[in-house]
């Protein structure tokens, strides 16, 4: 008999999810609005250890609206990473604004603080700073947070952390998403808690989130008729949804532990790939188990496949996409190279010990 598809990273819900959604469903809080909303929001601010969250649509949102937060227009630019997912730099362009794309280091496979300091130091001399920076928060692992804010406070540059992969993971103790104007969080399926799609912005802002609440609610006016003096967006997560992330919420440090494991078990298994490092200076959520394939690792994507075991590359720098193939970057070679030899391996927080040695198997034979 074929053996089921092992997922890269599906969704891990439960009968806890089930019942606070049904409960949901049952009270008709079925709008954007409702007590599971407010509870989500709660719940997850209590987490990151920020006095604000807004339940958004997508993490995406989460990005837009934080950058308007940020002052971002037309015109302007904004550092992101290049080794990111698109949604980083796209959420950039929303607003008629540039990336400058920076590389990574080695270390850790974040955006490296010194290229950071640099295009900071050569905008300033020019009198063109950026409007703002973005980080990421790679698979699940915080980017070096002490260096880049002190960058980014020296220049007045405001800093907006894309941790949409990163819930639960920490830097010196300090929870991601907590860094910054804002932190971005994305609950789409894939991710280590989901609503099935969704985002946060999080932050410790009192002026963010009451904008970000106006913006994704239309900018409707607090008044009994429709009134409307900014252009806002539709952006809001349904109760139902949140009542689905409430329980996921619950689960979290179950599903770090589950995904650690998982990592573990690969990288005593796999000596011959060289794993994502696990920075010094932080606890990561492994939310993907990556590593670099020193071989033909497109090959061993098709041995995968071939085993009915989902496996991806490294995200392909934003440098190297068609579409951001005219905005200026700095450095590039590291996350070149990462997406060149980068794999990612089957990591969700229910796989079993027999699907982590089906993989295993598969990869020694490829």
């Amino acid at each position: 008999m074929t053996e089921p598809r092992i997922y890269l990273s599906p969704p891990d819900v439960s009968d806890l999810e089930r019942k606070l959604l049904l409960d949901a469903f049952d009270s008709n809080w079925v709008a954007p609005v409702g007590p599971d909303l407010d509870a989500f929001e709660e719940q997850v601010a209590e987490l990151v250890g920020v006095r604000h969250a807004v339940a958004l649509s997508s993490g995406t949102a989460a990005l837009h609206l934080a950058l308007i937060a940020a002052g971002v227009r037309r015109g302007d630019t904004v550092l992101v990473p290049s080794f990111t997912f698109a949604a980083t730099a796209n959420a950039v362009m929303y607003l008629g604004a540039r990336p400058v794309f920076v590389d990574s280091t080695p270390d850790s496979w974040n955006v490296d603080p010194a290229l950071v300091a640099e295009e900071l130091r050569a905008r300033a001399g020019r009198g063109t700073l950026p409007r703002a920076v973005i980080t990421v928060d790679m698979y699940g692992q915080c980017a070096d947070y002490d260096p880049l804010l002190e960058a980014c406070d020296r220049y007045g540059v405001p800093l907006i952390e894309d941790a949409a992969e990163a819930l639960g993971a920490s830097y010196r103790g300090q929870p991601a998403g907590s860094f910054g104007l804002a932190g971005v969080l994305s609950f789409n399926g894939n991710k280590i808690i989901t609503t099935g799609g969704g985002g946060m912005l999080v932050t410790g802002d009192s002026r963010v989130a009451k904008q970000a609440r106006y913006l994704s609610t239309q900018a409707r006016e607090p008044v009994a008729h429709y009134e409307h003096r900014a252009v806002g967006y539709n952006y809001r997560l349904s109760n139902l949804l949140a009542a689905v992330g409430r329980g996921q919420v619950q689960r979290l440090e179950q599903m770090i532990a589950a995904r650690k494991a998982t990592f573990e078990y690969y990288r005593r298994e796999l000596p011959e790939l060289t794993f994502m490092p696990i920075a010094g200076y932080g606890v990561p959520n492994y939310w993907l188990t990556c590593a670099l394939v020193d071989g033909d690792r497109d090959r061993l994507l098709t041995v995968l496949n071939e085993r009915d075991i989902e496996a991806r590359p490294a995200w392909k720098p934003m440098h190297l996409q068609p579409v951001f193939q005219d905005c200026v970057t700095r450095g590039g070679e590291v996350s070149a190279d990462l997406f060149r030899r980068g794999l990612c391996l089957p990591s969700g927080s229910a796989l079993t010990e027999h699907d982590r040695k089906r993989v295993v198997d598969a990869i020694r034979e490829g």
